[in-house]
């Protein structure tokens, strides 16, 4: 039976793929057993869930129709053991050198020959805790489909038998009459969407977050507290995500400060959507996105948390599949063979369109467990774009806002800076809101 079909959304990430720019994202998935677990026992469990997920079997095959193109097949010679690594710290500060030693081990690549996904358990930290490090590559899925993915992973409850069916259902074909209208609908989008993204292109070559293209990588984890966010939407309006990017401007803003550069204009974001039920289709990534200025020149918080909710607003109003932050909708309609042959040109020129991906990653409001241990803190990992300083993911989780910052180690000698930051524009606008 032959494999699902990759988009060009799905080859675009393959293509976009290099030492220096992987294509995987991450997370840090701390849990708090009540009893120590073994390492070989969550390594055995990983290794047995693991064996039931379909997506996790399967690897990319290039085809000869569509040129081009790739299908996703099983791998004759799966093994899910060869996925996992078991890894212990020691000495002083181990919840300190949690991140350092992820960082090391995300900046390395996955091998596309095999299915595109490693684990690593991670034990030693405080308390008896251990985290599940996860890299999956982005041509599998993406943010919003990766938590039916490690559902599979996790301990079994009743939504997870959905939401493993959903992600693998492949959606009705559409009749005759209903395809050559979409594809006409499509052509006007597609006309729409590469217009808006000419205009967006900045005649200024350089990025206020460019760097270096560098294949190491530093990370910072942060935790907010999610009263807080919701304190600061409901005095001065919004959502809770507007709440968030105005935090997060405020600490691009000081921090920006901090390297000795001078914030005399906008930071522009890349806020990845999720087109899912939106009839995004069988695509493993079901994505669009807005772009939104970030006014790090604003000294006022409260006045950098209007200009983004105006931001915002206008995106939403005009919908996910418009406006120049709309690339992923027009990377999925364009041809593989297209994308094998300017893909990795075009990922050189993320900057002249974005500074920095920023992302907020769903998660059910469910108690989720691993061998009935707890999960206490969850930090999603994006991928770090070419020429780009700086990423950063967020998940609200068990009432806190967990956010992973990655940045480009030849650019940021101190992630701790950045991540001080984070906290510090936290406190401010909170201080502003009570």
């Amino acid at each position: 039976m032959p494999g699902r079909q990759l988009s060009g959304l799905d080859v675009a990430f393959l293509c976009l793929e290099g030492e220096t720019s992987p294509m995987h994202m991450g997370a840090v998935v701390i849990f708090s057993p009540d009893e120590e677990i073994p390492p070989s026992r969550i390594a055995t469990l990983l290794a047995e869930r693991a064996a039931r997920v379909p997506r996790l079997r399967r690897r990319a095959s290039t085809t000869v129709l569509p040129l081009g193109g790739a299908r996703w097949i099983e791998d004759p010679a799966f093994d899910a053991e060869r996925h996992i690594q078991v890894r212990e710290l020691h000495g002083q500060c181990r919840d300190e050198a949690l991140a350092s030693h992820t960082a090391q081990w995300i900046e390395e690549p996955l091998d596309l020959r095999r299915p595109p996904w490693q684990a690593r358990v991670v034990t030693g930290l405080s308390g008896g805790r251990f985290a599940l490090l996860l890299k999956l590559h982005h041509a599998l899925t993406d943010g919003a489909g990766a938590f039916a993915v490690a559902a599979g992973l996790l301990d079994e409850l009743p939504v997870t038998a959905t939401l493993m069916a959903a992600a693998e259902k492949v959606p009705r074909p559409r009749s005759p009459l209903a395809a050559v209208k979409g594809r006409i609908s499509e052509a006007g989008e597609n006309v729409g969407i590469a217009s808006a993204m000419l205009r967006a292109a900045r005649p200024y070559p350089v990025s206020p977050l460019a760097a270096p293209n560098s294949a190491t990588r530093r990370l910072g984890f942060v935790r907010l507290e999610g009263t807080d966010i919701r304190a600061i939407r409901n005095v001065h309006g919004g959502t809770d995500n507007d709440a968030l990017l105005a935090v997060l401007s405020g600490a691009l803003r000081r921090w920006m400060s901090d390297r000795g550069q001078a914030a005399g204009r906008p930071v522009r974001a890349l806020i990845p959507v999720s087109t899912r039920g939106r009839g995004g289709g069988a695509s493993a990534n079901q994505l669009s996105g807005y772009l939104c200025e970030l006014p790090v020149h604003v000294e006022d918080p409260v006045e950098r948390l209007t200009g983004i909710r105006a931001a915002m607003d206008a995106n939403k109003a005009a919908g996910p599949l418009a406006g120049a932050g709309a690339i992923p909708v027009l990377a999925g309609r364009i041809p593989a063979q297209v994308h094998r042959l300017a893909t990795r040109f075009a990922g050189q020129a993320a900057g002249l369109l974005f500074d920095t991906v920023i992302t907020n990653v769903p998660l059910p409001k469910l108690d989720l467990t691993f061998d009935g241990a707890p999960l206490r803190e969850v930090y999603p990992l994006v991928p770090l774009a070419s020429r780009h300083a700086v990423g950063i993911a967020a998940a609200t989780y068990r009432g806190s806002v967990h956010i992973g910052l990655q940045a480009n180690g030849a650019a940021v000698a101190d992630i701790g800076s950045l991540r001080d930051a984070v906290l510090k524009s936290a406190a401010e606008l909170y201080e502003r809101s009570v």
